[in-house]
């Protein structure tokens, strides 16, 4: 009894500050509106944002976990509110439309297999791990930002409240997968504590050097 009052503490807290997370990119839209442009901005981040969102969907729809049905729905929601923003305001709005238009072809192809598949077993299987592969290459796109943070040694390109966000959200949701034994939540989210406490830990070894010239004057 104890068990489930943990476990539903713990998901209602890690779907509250996953959907803050989320919430994270209306602050990038809002720039995007005011500027009238989405610069030199990609928008893979929202297109894998809105492919994991789907496919965790249609994974906690297999498993019965409204925790992750109802987080993923409204993280869905929004992802597809945000990749139509950066259509709107794209200098390369042809690009995005495909990259936009794949993923949603791979996604239909993935929820026509689970409506065909009589084994919704195998189904959860193949579901959780393509969940898990396209959630951790989500998780590993900030290594690109990382290369340049360690040649210049300065953190001043990374979003510290973002990063810490994600390392309280990953951690969350592995404990959830722990305490549910669901190895698929389990994964990407251990994946996530480690690149995200990597990437605090640049914060101590590489201070923001603006920040310390702004202390000195």
């Amino acid at each position: 009894m104890v068990s489930t009052e943990i476990k539903d503490i713990l998901a209602t807290s890690a779907s509250i500050c996953t959907i803050l997370q989320f919430l994270a990119g209306v602050l990038v839209c809002r720039k995007y509106i005011k500027n009238g442009t989405t610069g030199d901005s990609s928008s893979l981040a929202f297109i894998t944002c809105y492919m994991s969102c789907s496919l965790w969907l249609r994974y906690g729809l297999l498993i019965g976990d409204s925790f992750v049905v109802l987080v993923n729905i409204f993280g869905t929601i929004l992802q597809v509110c945000y990749v139509l923003i950066f259509i709107l305001y794209s200098v390369k709005k042809s690009v995005t439309l495909k990259q936009f238009a794949a993923a949603t072809c791979f996604l239909a192809v993935i929820y026509f297999y689970v409506a065909y598949e009589t084994n919704k077993e195998i189904a959860a299987k193949y579901i959780g791990l393509i969940s898990c592969s396209v959630t951790i290459l989500f998780f590993a796109s900030p290594l690109v930002m990382l290369t340049h943070v360690l040649r210049i040694k300065n953190t001043e390109s990374l979003p510290f409240p973002v990063i810490l966000a994600s390392l309280i959200v990953s951690c969350q949701w592995f404990a959830y997968g722990c305490l549910i034994n669901d190895q698929f939540i389990q994964m990407p989210n251990f994946m996530g504590c480690i690149l995200s406490a990597f990437q605090l830990s640049l914060f101590c070894l590489y201070p923001n050097k603006r920040v310390d010239q702004t202390l000195l004057i």
